[in-house]
């Protein structure tokens, strides 16, 4: 019950001030990984995650841990929200906004997803014509070019 008033409670803030937040939380700069990942059927896993700003649907990944290297703080954090290991895994990106830095990856998975932590409220696999209607217009155009292999 507490848990789906903090969501809630979360979910209402306006965007910008949720995105602040979490960047205020963090040190002088924020490093994240993400990843574009394709199952057998070439759809994409998203999943829906209480702190993402805008649009509770996005890519997987997260904060990059003191000491950890990019590939494995992708491959930990897909294992802890999901339970699913990558294969094929590549960086493809690296982009820059403000004070934080972004690391993605393309990669595959034959497993079976399943919500595994409280940051995520639920997951699928998506197609490109059946994407949720408020996924990210930026993050549409990253999975966009890896199924069209312009990475």
């Amino acid at each position: 019950m507490l848990k789906n008033i903090a969501r809630a409670s979360w979910r209402i803030l306006p965007g910008k001030f949720r995105s602040e937040i979490v960047r205020l939380t963090q040190s002088k700069f924020t490093c994240s990984v993400a990843a574009v990942i394709l199952n057998h059927r070439c759809e994409v896993l998203l999943l829906n995650h209480v702190l993402r700003p805008y649009s509770g649907w996005g890519l997987p990944g997260g904060f990059i841990e003191a000491g950890e290297q990019p590939e494995e703080a992708i491959r930990r954090e897909i294992r802890e929200e999901t339970g699913l290991e990558l294969d094929a895994l590549r960086m493809f990106r690296v982009r820059v906004s403000g004070s934080h830095i972004e690391m993605l990856f393309a990669a595959e998975s034959s497993g079976d997803a399943k919500v595994m932590s409280r940051e995520i409220i639920g997951l699928g696999w998506f197609t490109l014509d059946n994407m949720p209607a408020d996924f990210s217009r930026s993050q549409f155009e990253i999975v966009r070019k890896v199924l069209n292999s312009e990475i």
